[in-house]
């Protein structure tokens, strides 16, 4: 059994302050200070660029991918870590139009996190092979699923209302009509169980800067089906992705396996503190997480009920149909949160009207979620978002 107390303990919470926004940026490990201060000052610092061999530098992308790997049911060796979210959402696209020449339908849905749609669509302009990307509503996906799909491209839980999609039914309806699928993790891995060896899933692409507590700008990480490993082509031809890249060959010759996704210099930085959030990992049991994150949710949810009638729940009811987060809608949501936040309560919010709080039971606690309540409650109550401060947009919201 998972020790939540222990986990808790290993985090830097700040004092009076309950934090609710993990699924945007999970907060510091405290091993991380002294583990980055170490690559500083002993790795980089004394080892210069030794530390590629030395420290093992060049070996990590492979290591922490493992280390993901076990958390989303990934058998070892094909899990990388590296770039960003975004150039991985584009790696694997690529690669599975390029399996699929034949075919040139996207599908995705409305709820789909913009940035992938966004790559999808510069991907199709610099094709330019006639490609579409086709967005339904998220429950009509499965409907839309025909032999003129090349690519299903989803994102598992949905960023704004941690609607779950059901990976491994659809992977099986798209396998069934010859197209390949493509799973966005950003808002699974460390927050549900997933498998994607169980569900068959061809590629499958996340961040590690929410749940999994990277810090931010934490690399990405991509997963590739052992089907696919050594045949994929990798559209994005880095140095890195090389078979040799100290050979310093004129032509690009793809690595093995999942080597051939990496593509530019690790950020060595960053994965030390990575390093350090999966040492948590290491010893959390997915399914009591699951268990305690339902516990969390529902509690939430319950209290909201009771107490603050002026929101709308905008996730599933249904805690199997959700993840860990829950969505409240208001027309003032921004000022809301803001001053939600004013007040020690951190959550963020997504446009148009939603106020989202994510639940991470390696540091989440009943106390926590009750005081967030009370905030909120006492926030819309006495109208205390109604201030010219409260509505002023901020950069990052």
């Amino acid at each position: 059994m998972t020790d939540f107390e222990v986990t808790r303990a290993q985090f830097h919470l700040p004092e009076g302050v309950i934090y609710l926004d993990g699924n945007s940026l999970g907060p510091l490990p405290r091993a991380a200070t002294a583990r980055v201060a170490a690559c500083l000052s002993q790795e980089w610092g004394e080892r210069l660029i030794t530390g590629w061999n030395k420290a093992g530098w060049m070996a990590q992308p492979r290591a922490l991918g493992d280390r993901i790997g076990r958390l989303i049911g990934a058998s070892p060796g094909h899990t990388v870590v590296g770039d960003t979210l975004s150039i991985k959402v584009y790696q694997a696209l690529a690669a599975a139009l390029a399996l699929r020449p034949e075919r040139r339908v996207i599908l995705s849905d409305r709820g789909n996190f913009p940035s992938d749609l966004y790559m999808a669509e510069g991907l199709i302009g610099a094709l330019d092979r006639g490609h579409v990307l086709k967005t339904v509503a998220p429950e009509e996906v499965a409907e839309h699923i025909d032999d003129g799909v090349a690519a299903l491209m989803l994102t598992e839980v949905d960023y704004r209302t941690g609607r779950i999609h059901d990976m491994k039914s659809l992977t099986a309806q798209a396998h069934a009509a010859g197209a390949l699928a493509i799973w966005d993790l950003a808002h699974s891995a460390g927050a549900i169980p997933v498998d994607v060896s169980a569900a068959r899933a061809d590629f499958a692409v996340g961040c590690t800067y929410k749940y999994l507590n990277g810090g931010p700008g934490a690399p990405a990480f991509i997963y590739v089906a052992p089907d696919h490993a050594d045949i994929a082509p990798p559209a994005l031809s880095g140095w890195l992705g090389h078979e040799a890249p100290f050979a310093f060959d004129r032509d690009y010759r793809p690595g093995r396996g999942i080597d051939r996704m990496r593509v530019g210099t690790p950020p060595v930085l960053q994965m030390a503190a990575l390093e350090t959030a999966l040492d948590i990992w290491d010893a959390v049991d997915m399914a009591d997480v699951r268990a305690r994150s339902i516990e969390l949710t529902e509690l939430f949810i319950s209290l909201i009920d009771a107490h603050c009638p002026s929101v709308t729940l905008n996730s599933p009811r249904d805690s199997a149909m959700r993840g860990s987060q829950v969505a409240l809608r208001h027309p003032e949501g921004y000022a809301v949160m803001q001053a939600l936040i004013a007040r020690g309560v951190i959550g963020d919010f997504r446009a148009p009207d939603n106020l989202r709080f994510g639940f991470t039971p390696l540091y989440t606690t009943d106390q926590d979620v009750r005081g967030a309540v009370t905030a909120l409650a006492d926030v819309l109550d006495n109208a205390l978002w109604d201030a010219p401060r409260y509505k002023k947009r901020a950069a990052v919201t």
